[in-house]
């Protein structure tokens, strides 16, 4: 059931790649930004839930169609949700956070904490789903500040454990949680970010005339897919779960910020990189400007971030490795910046990639 619930996000991540890559712009970029995280708190929201929720039974089952299907809506509105289908990308994603909370409060019995607890996350839906309401039925600038109080609305709630006055917090402790199965998810929606990587590469060269400069740019494109995919899978997947299984008084916490946080740091990150290949094999060897460069190199910043984050969260391992390579691509986009091809920038960012996937590889201290 989990597996065909994510058939709607491999939509939507499809939809965000391409949402970026018609508004390469620094508003763009923010805007682009504001719709993977109502995305990624929908699916992320989702996987939590089903710790407790059996979603093979006839209720879980009933639940997850009924959040597939308006997943399905806001999907669909990314491409004009700042346009003319913000109405529907706004409703679509608050009915998926208020349903699915509300469901939590209704299965749970009186008197247990994982009731009170979801509770407090429905409250706090409802509090961001105001501002998302009220900025479906705004244009321009207002859409856009309302938007982005909703989303920071949204994504501080846990962090303060879904604080109500006169009411207090919920401790991460007391979301018990199955560590595994939170790895297992998280693992399997970054490998549908990797997958549209590799579709980016495959369609776009396609529809290309062949050139050395495009071959080339296929090959880099399909080797800097795979090095995001080695630098964290080979060994950080693994070790990830092993941690998160092993500390089950400690699992929440673990899970909030190695996987809430950290995923979606990756994921974005593996979104940006699928533009920025599809950037390079379209054309190659233009001179590549200040967009396109951030695109190019700051898609595997977001995701070493991301990688950061994971190795301290379910560790307390060294950020050297994480934090070397970004600043790299930091003195590599100054670089660009004096104007080299496209397919020269790919080439320096995949090497850094690359460089990170052998480390992962071969060095415990990586």
């Amino acid at each position: 059931m989990e597996l065909f619930f994510d058939l709607v996000y491999v939509f939507a991540i499809t939809q965000l790649s391409q949402f970026l890559f018609d508004h390469l712009s620094f508003r763009g970029a923010l805007e682009g930004l504001i719709l993977f995280g109502a995305v990624w708190w929908a699916w992320n929201y989702t996987a939590w839930a089903t710790n407790w929720l059996d979603p093979e039974s006839l209720p879980g089952a009933a639940l997850m169609i009924v959040l597939m299907a308006i997943s399905l809506v806001m999907s669909a509105a990314i491409p004009k949700a700042f346009g003319g289908r913000g109405i529907p990308f706004a409703f679509a994603y608050v009915a998926i956070q208020v349903v699915r909370s509300a469901f939590m409060v209704w299965a749970f019995a009186p008197g247990d904490r994982m009731r009170r607890n979801y509770a407090q996350l429905l409250a706090w839906s409802a509090v961001a789903g105001a501002f998302w309401i009220a900025g479906a039925f705004t244009h321009g600038d207002l859409k856009l500040v309302l938007w982005l109080v909703a989303i920071v609305v949204d994504l501080a709630a846990p962090v303060h454990g879904f604080r109500l006055p006169g009411v207090g917090a919920t401790p991460i402790e007391d979301w018990t949680l199955a560590g595994s199965h939170l790895a297992e998810r998280c693992q399997l929606v970054l490998m549908i970010a990797l997958g549209e990587s590799v579709l980016r590469v495959g369609l776009t060269f396609s529809e290309q005339p062949g050139s050395p400069s495009v071959d080339a740019s296929f090959i880099v494109g399909f080797l800097a897919a795979a090095g995001l995919w080695a630098t964290y899978f080979l060994q950080y997947a693994e070790r990830g779960a092993e941690a998160i299984s092993a500390t089950a008084a400690g699992a929440a916490r673990v899970g909030r910020a190695g996987y809430a946080y950290a995923h979606a740091l990756m994921v974005a990150g593996v979104i940006v990189v699928a533009v920025a290949i599809q950037l390079t094999i379209d054309n190659p060897d233009q001179a590549a400007s200040v967009r396109s460069a951030l695109t190019m190199l700051g898609g595997p910043a977001l995701f070493l971030a991301g990688l950061g984050l994971f190795k301290w969260a379910v560790a307390h391992r060294s950020l050297r490795a994480p934090v070397i390579a970004i600043c790299v691509l930091a003195v590599l986009e100054a670089v660009a910046a004096f104007g080299a091809d496209r397919l020269i920038v790919m080439v320096c960012a995949t090497l850094v990639i690359a460089a990170m996937a052998m480390l992962a590889v071969t060095a415990d201290s990586a």
